[in-house]
């Protein structure tokens, strides 16, 4: 199955499973890797439990379970066609050109 079939609930479901089978591995418990983190017991098992959490918080608990370099991943380094980078000449985009919209006549 598809992720894009998942809800975003379903998803920081599964988000939180891996992180709690993480924390396991690495033989952390949930006061532990909390204590690291900076923020609340409850708030890990909350993590856990799958719900929502800001990206901040992530962050931390990623980088208390030594796996930082997995946002990388997620979102990595876009990489430009050599010939749009011709035609950019060098320039790197700064906005999106947008929908183009059809001027009607009166």
């Amino acid at each position: 199955m598809s992720v894009y079939g998942n809800s975003d609930f379903q998803i920081l479901k599964d988000l939180g499973i891996r992180l709690k089978k993480t924390r396991l591995n690495k033989n952390i418990s949930q006061k532990e890797l909390a204590e690291q983190c900076g923020i609340h017991r409850n708030t890990i098992g909350d993590i856990e439990k799958g719900k929502p959490y800001s990206i901040l918080t992530l962050i931390s608990v990623l980088r208390a379970l030594n796996k930082l370099e997995i946002l990388y991943q997620i979102l990595p380094e876009p990489s430009i066609h050599p010939m749009k980078l011709a035609k950019l000449k060098g320039k790197e985009r700064k906005h999106a050109s947008g929908e183009r919209k059809k001027w009607q006549k009166k």
